[in-house]
């Protein structure tokens, strides 16, 4: 049987979500244990010009659920990058897996060949489904949730291998 587009996309989403949450909580007592202010990991960065953690953390966000929305042909909700805290990061993970479980399987099933318009800003582009969530979605994603991961590590925070892939699903 094939795979389908949501399970493809949803169901890592959350996952990952629930492993970032988890970084987050120990990055907050990482920085209680050491006695210092949790906004240095938040506004943690490896070059000068990488966008800091905080950042890291609202374009997954935005990755997952625009994705989600363009592949089921609904509205995605809008998230104001207002957050300053750890708390507050985990908030806006936990809105996101909200409605990543709110839109049902059926309406991103079968969205493999559907024209998805993506914003750009030197225009949109047109791609369908399936290569949006392939060569785009799933590389992006993974790209912000692998740098929240990196910048919390090279900061102290003790993570592992095991801390980023979660329990493996069964």
């Amino acid at each position: 049987m094939p795979i389908s587009m949501h399970s493809a996309s949803a169901p890592i989403f959350v996952r990952m979500f629930g492993n970032l949450s988890q970084w987050l909580d120990k990055a907050e007592a990482h920085a209680a244990a050491k006695k210092f202010d949790p906004a240095v990991l938040l506004a943690a960065r490896l070059a000068p010009d990488m966008l800091p953690l905080m950042r890291q953390v609202q374009i997954a966000s935005d990755a997952s659920k625009f994705c989600i929305a363009r592949l089921a042909g609904v509205e995605a909700p809008p998230f104001a990058d207002t957050e300053a805290t750890f708390a507050d990061l985990k908030e806006r993970a936990a809105k996101t897996v909200a409605f990543i479980e709110w839109v049902p399987a059926e309406k991103v099933d079968g969205s493999e060949e559907r024209d998805i318009t993506v914003p750009r800003r030197d225009g949109a582009i047109v791609v369908k489904g399936e290569a949006y969530l392939k060569n785009f979605v799933l590389p992006n994603f993974f790209f912000h949730v692998t740098m929240t991961y990196a910048l919390l590590r090279h900061n102290g925070v003790e993570l592992g291998k095991a801390d980023y892939l979660g329990p493996i699903p069964g």
